[in-house]
């Protein structure tokens, strides 16, 4: 008895590999490639080649639903677009009469309800004295899983999404003085929006987005700019802000911005990594920030 028992040990004192157990590798997670074809001009070029990248959607959980309920002053317009073609916005006019327009631009899921209440929200927190025009650069496609939100951002064609917000500067008119703000991919076109717009641009907003790098094409910026980011975001590092700031010092234009320890997405309250604490700060900021324009 005591042989078998001692046999018994014996046996389980063998290597797993002696049972023909061969562990599994365990992958590393995937990296985020941030150089090559794209990231060497920034802007949406940029974030296309993110989105292309099955670690980036990683980032982007699966949105809760919203429920958004249009104020009084709410209304789904239609406008027309210098390529010949119509685009969609949801417009918030200012209670008196304004020059003052606000253009708010969707993350990679597309104008859902979260961005329209976002957007209403401003409205009502900047006293109504802003026109708010929430754009829709999808075209009436909303995401509601990354795969989606991954094909659609890569579908947008960068001369569509430019006439889409020259359509919006024209229904501002040529005396309004607009102001931008976006999340994620939204993020890199408010500073795009800001560019096209010009002298008529005041102040840009720059959640979390990929920016601009051609120097040449900063330099028609007018618009100051608030950036805010996470220094947990894995596709939109600190150092694209940095890089960011120093191209405009150098050309003697505007730029604040502030990092928070949160990850990406972290201001939209549809996304289970949602950062409370984070989000409120931040939107005093940008509130602090548009009120001074008007």
């Amino acid at each position: 008895m005591q042989k078998i028992w001692m046999l018994s040990l014996a046996l389980f004192a063998l290597p797993l590999s002696w049972w023909g157990y061969r562990p599994v590798p365990v992958a590393p997670p995937a990296e985020i490639i941030c150089h090559g074809p794209g990231f060497d001009r920034g802007g949406h070029e940029a974030m296309v080649a993110l989105a292309a990248q099955p670690a980036f959607a990683a980032l982007h959980p699966t949105p809760l639903a919203g429920n958004f309920k249009p104020g009084a002053a709410a209304e789904e317009i239609t406008y027309k677009t210098p390529d010949g073609q119509t685009a969609k916005a949801w417009e918030w006019k200012a209670k008196k009469k304004s020059k003052i327009y606000l253009l708010v631009i969707h993350e990679w899921w597309g104008l859902n309800d979260q961005i329209k209440q976002e957007a209403q929200k401003l409205y009502a927190d900047l006293g109504e004295k802003v026109n708010v025009l929430a754009l829709d650069l999808y075209d009436g496609k909303v995401a509601t899983t990354r795969e989606d939100a991954s094909k659609y951002i890569q579908a947008l064609n960068k001369d569509r999404g430019d006439a889409i917000v020259k359509g919006a500067l024209e229904h501002a008119g040529k005396k309004a003085k607009i102001l931008t703000i976006g999340w994620c991919m939204g993020g890199g076109w408010s500073l795009q929006a800001s560019l096209l717009a010009g002298a008529q641009g005041q102040g840009c907003v720059i959640y979390y987005g990929r920016p601009e790098k051609d120097i040449n094409k900063l330099k028609a910026l007018n618009a100051e700019v608030l950036g805010i980011f996470g220094s947990q975001d894995k596709g939109i590092p600190v150092a694209a802000a940095e890089e960011l700031d120093k191209s405009l010092k150098s050309l003697g234009k505007k730029m604040t911005y502030k990092v928070f320890d949160a990850d990406h997405g972290f201001a939209n309250p549809s996304n289970p990594r949602f950062n409370k604490e984070a989000t409120e700060e931040a939107y005093k900021m940008t509130l602090a920030f548009f009120k001074d324009k008007i």
